[in-house]
């Protein structure tokens, strides 16, 4: 399991919007930033912003800005970012319509992968989820799933969250941060863990995931976050989550341009802060049950939101994390399967480039499944399965092999089948595909029952790379980091 390296998959099969449309997004985010503007709480971003010589309201805190500025500011992001893992090969570069898949969703339950209860998550969980991340054949990246509820100071959060993350997974770790102290003990801790601030910024192992909160502000704690990791050159997400009907307009347009517009002052903040420093834009938004007035995470339109984006963002050649493979279902059965079936597969056939919450999340981004986990990655693996696409040449297409056999032949034996049996088709690891006799002669399982063996099966056997113990005993005695119980 641990030679399967992350190097991602082509996407841009999908596109939702026309060439004119994704002008009319663009011009109309412009035309927001420029007439509405945005709400800057941070003083760090607002003063910048004011150096910059944008229209900035001392009373309101509202900066307005101008399409020169917005355009410059665009052009000077990286239109590449790489985030390494700790091991070589496990670099995912965001760009282009390059896809990496990932976890995500900081959910405050899990289901109890021993007993499925249902459940407030913790430090076992955030370990247990990175180590089961690591052995996915289909996951690039781990995003920090789950929340430490048993954690209490805020301060503290942060890097217990990432340090029992970095000790089970040595692929990418991407999480979202809760205080500026927090963030920065992080950052230190991973300077350590690279050898120094310079390692760890020329190959990040890290990122950090902020916020704009719609509809339009850039708040004081999640600003001031963002300035600080511009400044440090890491790389940041800038996020924005707008909800059909409630924090954005109703409809699916109107909701993607609120997306790129909120993103966009993300990392027009990064850029005047730091130029050229690494920022990735991002979208999580969805739809509301009107009903209820709640938001969902299983809509079909959600992925096409996110498509939608993500068509923009290359555009615009901005890397982008992006949302997808989410369900509403409450126990990992067909509405969790088809639910995060069509919609990882929307977004990564639409080439975004970094697609969170894509592997476990559930129960309205609630609760966390180690067994929705190991599905998810199968559903992934057909998912890239569809992006490699169908390879046309004069050996695939095998015309003469054809004519030579002529009718009533078969192909079983043949070098061609031997040659090619292996890779052209996806190899399930949970899906059954035996005939009944043999399914019932093998205890008669369901997927989720398969899934759950799967899970028990890596918990037991499998062994991340850790942490040097010079370095984790540092560590430790540097940060209040505290045991998983």
């Amino acid at each position: 399991m641990k030679d399967n390296k992350a190097t991602g998959w082509k996407g841009g099969q999908y596109k939702p919007f026309s060439s004119s449309e994704v002008k009319k997004i663009c011009d109309g985010a412009i035309e927001i930033l420029s007439r509405a503007g945005m709400f800057v709480g941070t003083k760090t971003g607002f003063e910048a912003f004011k150096a910059a010589g944008l229209d900035c309201s001392e009373d309101t805190r509202i900066v307005k800005f101008t399409r020169a500025f917005i355009e410059d500011k665009i052009a000077g992001t990286p239109h590449e970012v790489v985030l390494y893992g700790r091991e070589d090969g496990r670099e995912c570069n965001l760009s282009g319509s390059q896809v990496h898949v990932g976890t995500g969703g900081t959910a405050l339950y899990v289901l109890d992968p021993e007993t499925g209860e249902h459940r407030p998550s913790t430090l076992v969980d955030v370990a247990g989820c990175a180590k089961l991340c690591d052995a996915l054949e289909n996951i690039h990246l781990f995003t920090i799933n789950v929340f430490p509820n048993e954690i209490k100071d805020v301060d503290k959060i942060d890097v217990n969250r990432f340090f029992w993350s970095l000790k089970n997974t040595s692929k990418h770790v991407m999480g979202g941060v809760y205080s500026m102290a927090g963030t920065k003990q992080v950052v230190e801790m991973c300077e350590m863990i690279a050898g120094g601030a310079d390692a760890l910024r020329e190959k990040p192992f890290v990122s950090f995931i902020t916020l704009i909160i719609s509809p339009f502000k850039i708040d004081e704690r999640y600003g001031e976050v963002t300035c600080y990791l511009a400044e440090r050159g890491l790389p940041v997400v800038t996020p924005t989550e707008p909800i059909c009907g409630t924090t954005s307009p109703v409809t699916l347009a109107s909701n993607v341009l609120m997306h790129i517009t909120e993103t966009i002052a993300g990392v027009l903040l990064v850029q005047s802060v730091r130029k050229g420093a690494p920022v990735i834009c991002g979208s999580v938004g969805s739809i509301t049950n009107l009903r209820s007035m709640h938001h969902v995470s299983g809509a079909v339109e959600r992925g096409m939101i996110h498509a939608g984006v993500s068509q923009v963002a290359q555009h615009l050649q901005i890397p982008l994390y992006s949302t997808s493979g989410t369900s509403d279902a409450k126990i990992v059965d067909a509405q969790a399967a088809y639910e995060s079936a069509i919609s990882n597969l929307l977004v990564t056939m639409s080439g975004a480039n970094y697609i969170h919450d894509a592997c476990g999340l559930m129960d309205l981004d609630l609760t966390v499944s180690y067994e929705k986990m190991v599905m998810d990655d199968e559903i992934l693996g057909m998912c890239s399965r569809v992006l490699r696409g169908i390879e046309v040449t004069d050996d695939t297409l095998a015309v003469d092999l054809m004519c030579q056999l002529g009718p009533g032949k078969n192909y079983m034996a043949e070098e061609h089948t031997i040659k090619y049996m292996r890779d052209e088709f996806f190899k399930p690891k949970i899906a059954d595909r035996d005939l009944r006799a043999a399914w019932k002669a093998n205890g008669a399982k369901d997927a989720t029952l398969r899934a759950k063996e799967h899970v028990k099966e890596i918990q037991a056997e499998y062994k991340p790379l850790g942490l040097p113990e010079q370095v984790e005993s540092a560590i430790r005695e540097r940060f209040d980091i505290l045991e998983p119980a």
